[in-house]
């Protein structure tokens, strides 16, 4: 096909083949020509924000120890008074158990529920349990992996400090 000007102009398959040949080049050589980031900080760059901690494949092993809660309600029997005390912050160690296995951005909440919960209580709540969570090591993992300040903090108050101005 010939544009009005007499040159050639690509379409369909052509056109598509050519776009994908010249992007694989480019990234090729930016590979070859460009010093890339580390994995881990790689992955921190893209998931810091999102609160994502990076873990090793010990710890991912002992994450699957964690996920094996059937959501019974055993665990938070005789939790009435710290729940209530918490003023909202532990809503019951069932649901921090959820929380901390099934998503690691609700790290930095769970952190704050497990601080109503002594580590004797912890521990003694997995004779109860069926799933034999091993809760204080479970709350010691989701403390080490919590984010200082929750995921998005930093950008809601940069993006408040710019409507301010």
């Amino acid at each position: 096909m010939e544009s009005d000007r007499g040159v050639g102009v690509l379409s369909g398959r052509a056109l598509a083949a050519w776009l994908l040949g010249t992007s694989l080049v480019r990234v090729i050589l930016r590979l070859l020509f460009t010093k890339q980031a580390p994995g881990l900080a790689k992955f921190r760059e893209n998931y810091d924000a999102d609160g994502l901690a990076p873990v090793t494949e010990d710890e991912r092993e002992t994450m699957t120890q964690y996920s094996g809660c059937i959501a019974c309600g055993r665990c938070d029997v005789g939790e009435s008074a710290r729940i209530a005390e918490s003023d909202g912050q532990y809503p019951g160690l069932m649901q921090l158990v959820l929380a901390s296995t099934r998503s690691m951005p609700d790290y930095d909440a769970a952190a704050r529920g497990f601080s109503f919960v002594p580590e004797d209580v912890l521990r003694s709540k997995v004779a109860r349990c069926p799933a034999r969570i091993p809760f204080a090591e479970l709350a010691a993992f989701v403390r080490a992996k919590a984010p200082a300040e929750p995921p998005g903090i930093a950008a809601i108050e940069e993006a408040t400090e710019k409507q301010a101005f």
